[in-house]
């Protein structure tokens, strides 16, 4: 009788506790597909600051809400190169623990992510984003090594701003660093460009957003430890460690007709990835940064067509692509650059699924005309057909020529991992493939 008269007790407490739970609350944790798209995109539109900041003045997310969003891209491809387990297509880390021999098929999980968006009021965003990608890491061993299957703190950021009252607004945290177009027409590959020149890292940006004027800065912590974002901090390490980097750029947006806009604009970065000496390894510290330069544009036709073109260039020669040991130090020490052109075609303009075509080359120009580690072309051609705004399978052909990987670019200087005077870099290397996959964003 006293364990019954308990029970009643307990869930009488129960139901009263869940009686004073405010279902308003309740109703403010949810999913916004469209929303959560845009921001887990990764190759199309990387400047995730700007696509929050316009999704709450445009109302596509509301205030005091928390958003969960979630985004899975699973592919099958299959490649074939011209030599032996030398494949320049960058969207899978290129090293041999992945890719060995001519040929290389797989149907695998490329990456998923998730994410967090709390909408603390009109004035006050935060924005959280991990992120599982086996296909990319720079992990050891093959995409089964548990180095390889980490789980990172991808992108996380506070927002200030709401430009319905004020053109100005701040972001405090890890995002991309604000330099050039380093989006993409594809609907799967990123540009060489954004392998080349992208960068990600912690750092405080600063915007005016106004009348189709939008320039902003960003202090950047240096070091070598994020990507692209490499400046001495003093001590040898590569640790980021000081408030040193910085990021500026500035577009306008001009209106041609009510159809057509044209979008132009150019970046500064202070220190970027090309700055070691030789022999290169990655993410080593610099003795001296690298400044970097871009300029850029996109014109939009009636909201359909899309063609963007981007250049970007270091101000110095990379001192890591002079090999001194004969015969290969005939190449002198070569600037870094790359050329991106593209664009895209939607098929139809309503319906509930968006039919895409598109094209695009990009490039990225490490050494001098005949170097093994003189350039990388890309090429590709896609399809995608988006569903809901919010999920699309698509399908690319693509082909590169040459293999300049980063590490040991130019050759090493003792036989690890390659005999002296000679370099894993092949400027005669060229592979060709499809790649057919789906991204399911919610």
């Amino acid at each position: 009788m006293k364990k019954t008269l308990y029970l009643i007790t307990l869930f009488l407490i129960g139901n009263y506790a869940l009686a004073q739970i405010d279902t308003t609350a309740i109703k403010r944790i949810g999913i916004n597909p469209e929303f959560s798209y845009k921001m887990l995109d990764q190759n199309q539109n990387l400047r995730k600051v700007e696509i929050l900041l316009n999704s709450k003045k445009n109302e596509l997310i509301k205030n005091n809400n928390l958003i969960i969003g979630t985004s899975l891209i699973s592919i099958v491809d299959y490649q074939h190169s011209n030599t032996d387990s030398k494949f320049g297509y960058l969207m899978r880390h290129p090293t041999s623990n992945n890719q060995i021999g001519k040929d290389v098929s797989e149907a695998v999980i490329h990456s998923f992510q998730l994410s967090v968006t709390a909408t603390i009021n009109s004035w006050l965003t935060s924005y959280a984003e991990l992120l599982y990608n086996p296909e990319q890491s720079f992990g050891s061993g093959t995409i089964t090594n548990l180095n390889r299957n980490q789980i990172q703190l991808r992108k996380a950021f506070v927002v200030f701003g709401n430009l319905n009252k004020s053109p100005f607004y701040g972001a405090v945290g890890k995002m991309d660093a604000p330099f050039g177009q380093m989006g993409s027409v594809n609907p799967f590959t990123n540009s060489t460009m954004w392998h080349a020149f992208g960068g990600l890292g912690y750092g405080a940006q600063i915007g005016y957003n106004k009348g189709g004027l939008h320039a902003k800065i960003m202090f950047v912590q240096g070091g070598a430890q994020f990507r692209a974002l490499h400046v001495p901090v003093g001590d040898a390490t590569a640790v980021p460690s000081k408030l040193n980097n910085l990021v500026a750029d500035l577009n306008y947006k001009l209106v041609i007709s009510d159809k057509v806009n044209l979008k132009a604009g150019a970046s500064y970065k202070k220190g970027g990835a090309y700055c070691q000496g030789f022999p290169v390894f990655h993410f080593t510290p610099c003795e001296e940064n690298n400044p970097e330069y871009t300029l850029y544009g996109t014109l939009d036709v009636n909201n359909r067509l899309i063609v963007m073109a981007s250049f970007a260039k270091t101000f110095n020669e990379w001192e890591g692509t002079f090999n001194p040991t004969p015969p290969l130090n005939v190449f002198e020490a070569s600037k870094v650059s790359s050329l991106s052109l593209g664009a895209k075609y939607d098929l139809n303009k309503v319906g509930k699924i968006k039919h895409t075509l598109s094209g695009e080359f990009s490039n990225f120009i490490a050494g001098p005309n005949g170097a093994p580690w003189e350039r990388q072309n890309q090429y590709v051609l896609g399809y995608q057909a988006l569903m809901n705004k919010s999920a699309k399978l698509f399908v690319e052909i693509f082909r590169t020529e040459g293999f300049a990987p980063l590490n040991f670019i130019s050759g090493s200087a003792d036989f690890d991992p390659f005999p002296p005077g000679t370099t894993h870099s092949d400027r005669d290397a060229n592979s060709m493939g499809i790649v057919l996959g789906a991204q399911i964003s919610f």
